[in-house]
């Protein structure tokens, strides 16, 4: 196969699914800000921006460092990938990964001068482990440590770094609901692992579901969106919200019903439509929460 022109396989290598991943987490910083009467719309754009952008880069090195180290062949069971289906060069997608990243770091560069210099070694460990995920001498999502970047970045990092450029700080009711965010994120490298563990075993890539199995995957999963959906019940009973901040609790049902087509799937199509749901999950969670703290503040 060789290398086809145009912007689809781009598109396809920036996997859309995921990017609720990097969107939410600053909607929720900026729902958080406004709660605390400080948000600053034109920080958040630039926030969204970096988010989107090193979510990007991290697809991008993904789909090189795959292909390079085995783990994506014409062999695999989830969506196609532009690097080992032959829709983009080995060295085009390389260069375009440092391209994404090279621009998000100076996109980084605009929130370091409104937050100060603390933000600049957050911008350059997010960009570097954007690489490590599946590239370098110790990629994390071969050692079982993808989860816990994903939670770390996509959670912590993300919702944090969003309300501290508008805030100059980080409170408590920040830390409870970037956990929360960074958990529902996780599941949907959880759902993805889940559909590729035959491929990866064979790859030597050992996420969690290959070191620990399918039935721990499950337990993940369904302990992610439980200890979700109690974050926002821990701010209503720890006093600062009302009622409102419930609100993502009537995803209940929904999230048990993701939990049980994890436990009950073995198709890959089926598999693949999860994840797509466990994305569209975050979405929801993450706008009732955002509306939930702006309106029980």
């Amino acid at each position: 196969m060789t290398a086809t022109a145009g912007w689809r396989p781009w598109l396809e290598a920036a996997r859309p699914r995921t990017l609720p991943a990097a969107v939410i987490p600053v909607m929720v910083g900026t729902a958080l800000a406004a709660a605390h009467g400080a948000a600053d719309y034109v920080q958040a754009v630039v926030c969204l921006t970096f988010a989107v952008l090193v979510q990007i880069g991290t697809n991008f090195a993904n789909d090189y460092f795959d292909f390079v180290q085995g783990a994506d062949t014409p062999a695999r069971v989830g969506p196609r990938r532009a690097v080992a289906a032959g829709l983009i060069a080995p060295g085009r997608m390389l260069a375009a990964t440092a391209g994404v990243l090279g621009v998000a770091f100076a996109v980084g560069l605009v929130l370091v001068i409104k937050g100060g210099w603390v933000l600049l070694p957050i911008g350059i460990l997010s960009i570097v482990c954007a690489v490590a995920y599946t590239g370098g001498p110790f990629p994390l999502g071969y050692n079982g440590l993808g989860d816990v970047f994903v939670f770390i970045f996509f959670g912590l990092v993300a919702v944090g770094a969003t309300f501290y450029v508008q805030t100059g700080g980080v409170t408590s009711d920040v830390v409870s609901c970037a956990a929360a965010i960074g958990l529902l994120a996780a599941n949907i490298l959880v759902a993805n692992n889940y559909r590729d563990v035959e491929t990866d075993t064979r790859a030597g890539k050992r996420t969690l579901v290959v070191r620990f199995g399918r039935r721990f995957a499950v337990w993940q999963y369904a302990g992610s969106h439980l200890v979700a959906l109690l974050c926002p019940v821990a701010l209503l009973v720890t006093g600062g919200y009302r009622w409102p901040i419930l609100l993502p609790l009537l995803l209940t049902p929904q999230a048990m019903a993701l939990t049980h087509r994890l436990a009950r799937s073995s198709e890959p199509a089926e598999q693949i439509a999860l994840l797509g749901r466990t994305a569209l999950y975050l979405a929801a969670f993450g706008v009732l929460l955002s509306v939930g703290v702006v309106a029980g503040r």
